[in-house]
């Protein structure tokens, strides 16, 4: 009798079982919509509450704050997730139950109040704690009989994982940054619905693989080379008994209610003013700072206390183990600067507006970037249709739904972008003097006085007899016909009021009401067409964030083989790459930024080139990552440095968006330059001190590679 995996090998899929490619395309819409939420998070909590496109015109230290302790939030549940699917639900129940979890998250989001915004985003992290860590070990569980295969299934596994990042962050961007904020998170939300529900329909496929365990439930240990020394003779040392004491239970329970208390109270004490730990400060120094300090410190003694314990050659791997965790916090508090600070630079500080022969070029170019991509997964569909839709009739039906709606939405946005014209207007303003500190007006470089232009709103008429009118000319670029002499109502796009999009009916009077209930400016311009001019496109702030996913995907293969050559450098090195390289892309920026002055935008040539350093970085590290775990670590230290592991880029997470949200007072105070300088000095310092780190680390290592 064939067993569930025998089974699931039969009906093959490019050389794989069928099962992986359901898997994949779950991975997908679930990635989909995490990234395609992500992008949009930061952008919208920051935007100008009256304008083109509203949000809630939070500081970005406050956006910040929240969205750090989600991501950090996302990386502590996995481990109570993966418990219970371990030891009640089953692998393929808690991806659906996670799965459902994080649909009413995105449901919720798209709500749009503040509510429902927290609501939003705690079952999001509660969703992704089931989710995360049971995908997995569903594929861990299919090739156990086929172990020479995984490393080919996990490759197009994480190929699902960036074609739903890619497209996530496309098309939930563009939805939401050209037709409205619910309408980006609401489409995150019908994606991870509709992943959920191919996936449940194919259950079948998996006979009890990831089933909901019984009480005969093999657990399969993680193989680990560290139960024999390097003589290859047991270790006695090893194999003792090192339980946790209760000085151990007691120290991370401390720990962990500290760390847990500072994700919630930083946001919670920067936006809503409430400090749980201000009885702990200490002069200028926050509570909260000296609180997690302490708690690092006791997390430290348990750690340290309990690898004294074991052997010395054990000892040595771990405390080797610790120094890669260490320097990982600086990579991520570097590299996750894409989802805060990279995202408001992007839309306040980089010129994206291309017009004629360079609009033209871009409308190719992001065509091919999507289309290609999606035919070849809409192929990948058409066999997996051809194997098991007698099987899974109603599994293979959604999914052929999910891609008919994705061909639309592209096609769509292609066609938008294609028969975008721009259009050149004039409207009034005061002219006033640009003043400086000192009370002097400001001078151009060629010693011309400057003005400021202020526009005549229906709120804000001038003074006839003080206030000085001056006619402005701006442009503006719509998927609409307008003639020259056409008179329409216009309103700024960005914060600092430098675009202007147009208002038909449904946003004038959203704009009107929205003024009224705010009490201020409403913002509405009445302007002119003086000119049609060529076909425009305004690349949208999230379709950077793209660049990631499609850099992975063009370069993995070459990083790949590199790893599997002759010349595969040491963990240590590879772990300073990866921190230069990422300090390379942002000293790309710092340069391209320098001598920045007001209304003066950047060329997205340096924002595409540091995206393209910061995955090149990413993928020199990333083969170090969570491998080494199970390479150094012994297996009843297994559940606790994989949390270490994860503990260390959560911590990462958390301070790359606090520091992201400085963006606007470090430039304020010094300059943008010198805010991506600190992103270039820190991850670079780092990877020169692993680098030098290198022969340590080997001694430590005792010959693991």
């Amino acid at each position: 009798m064939n067993t569930d995996i025998e089974n699931l090998f039969k009906d093959k899929v490019l050389g794989h079982p069928a099962g992986l490619f359901v898997l994949f395309f779950t991975e997908m819409w679930e990635r989909f919509s995490f990234y395609g939420m992500r992008v949009l998070l930061v952008n919208f909590l920051t935007m100008a509450a009256i304008g083109y496109n509203p949000g809630w015109e939070w500081s970005v230290e406050n956006a910040g704050a929240l969205f750090g302790t989600y991501a950090m939030l996302l990386y502590v549940t996995p481990i109570i997730g993966g418990y219970i699917a371990d030891k009640y639900t089953g692998y393929r129940w808690a991806v659906i139950i996670g799965s459902l979890i994080m649909t009413l998250g995105h449901a919720s989001m798209a709500l749009e109040t503040e509510f429902s915004l927290y609501l939003g985003l705690v079952l999001l992290v509660v969703g992704t704690g089931f989710f995360k860590p049971t995908m997995t070990s569903i594929i861990s569980e299919m090739y156990k009989k086929n172990p020479e295969k995984k490393d080919g299934a996990y490759t197009i596994y994480y190929m699902g994982v960036n074609a739903g990042a890619f497209f996530g962050m496309m098309l939930c961007g563009y939805l939401a940054e050209k037709i409205g904020w619910a309408y980006g998170f609401g489409l995150a939300g019908i994606f991870m619905l509709l992943g959920t529900l191919q996936f449940w329909l194919a259950g079948s496929l998996f006979g009890k693989i990831g089933a909901k365990p019984t009480k005969i439930h093999e657990v399969e240990l993680p193989q680990n080379i560290n139960e024999k020394n390097v003589d290859n003779h047991l270790d006695e040392d090893i194999e003792k008994p090192n339980p946790f004491t209760l000085f151990d239970k007691v120290l991370i329970v401390v720990s962990s209610v500290i760390g847990l208390g500072y994700a919630i109270n930083d946001p919670m004490s920067k936006i809503a003013g409430i400090d749980i730990f201000s009885v702990f400060q200490i002069g200028d120094f926050e509570g909260q700072y000296t609180a997690v300090l302490f708690a690092l410190g006791l997390f430290l003694i348990l750690v340290i206390g309990r690898i004294l314990r074991y052997s010395a050659i054990v000892r040595d791997r771990m405390f080797a183990f610790i120094i890669f965790a260490f320097f990982t916090v600086f990579f991520w508090l570097s590299f996750e600067q894409g989802a805060s600070s990279l995202v408001i630079f992007a839309r306040d500080s980089v010129d994206r507006m291309l017009s004629g022969n360079s609009a033209i070029a871009f409308n190719i170019i992001n065509t091919l970037l999507t289309v290609i991509p999606l035919i070849i997964i809409s192929w990948v569909l058409y066999l997996l249709w051809k194997k098991t839709f007698k099987k899974v009739p109603g599994s293979n039906v959604v999914l052929v739904i999910c891609f008919l709606l994705m061909w639309g939405i592209v096609g769509w946005m292609l066609n938008r972008d294609f028969n975008t014209i721009a259009y050149d207007v004039s409207y009034s303003a005061i002219e006033k003097p640009d003043i400086d500190e000192k009370g002097n007006q400001k001078t151009d470089d060629l010693g011309n006085l400057k003005y400021i232009y202020i526009p005549i709103t229906e709120n804000n008429q001038p003074n006839g007899s003080i206030d000085k009118v001056v006619m402005q000319t701006t442009s503006i670029a719509e998927p609409l016909s307008f003639n020259v002499g056409d008179r329409l109502n216009i309103i700024a796009k960005n914060n600092d009021g430098t675009e202007f999009g147009f208002l038909d009916e449904k946003r004038l009077e959203f704009t009107k009401n929205r003024g009224l209930e705010l009490k201020r400016d409403n913002g509405i311009i009445s302007a002119e067409i003086t000119k049609v001019r060529d076909n425009e496109v305004e690349i949208t702030v999230s379709w950077f964030s793209i660049l990631n996913s499609f850099f992975i995907i063009v370069f993995a293969s070459f990083f790949s083989k590199w790893w599997e050559s002759k010349y595969n450098p040491s963990a240590a090195t590879k772990y300073a790459l990866g921190l230069i390289v990422m300090g390379v892309g942002f000293g790309l920026l710092a340069f391209g930024s320098h001598g920045l002055v007001d209304g003066v935008k950047v060329s997205m040539i340096w924002l595409i080139l540091a995206y393209l350093f910061h995955t090149l970085g990413e993928l020199c590290l990333s083969p170090v990552g969570l491998s080494y775990v199970s390479k150094l670590v012994p297996a009843r230290m297994i559940a606790l440095m994989f949390g270490m592991w994860y503990l260390a880029i959560a911590i990462g997470n958390k301070l790359a968006a606090v520091l992201g949200g400085q963006i606007e007072n470090i430039t304020e105070e010094y300059s943008l330059s010198t805010f991506f300088l600190i992103f270039t000095i820190v991850p670079v310092v780092a990877g020169l001190l692993v680098f030098a780190l290198n022969p340590v680390l080997k001694k430590l290592m005792h010959g693991v590679k």
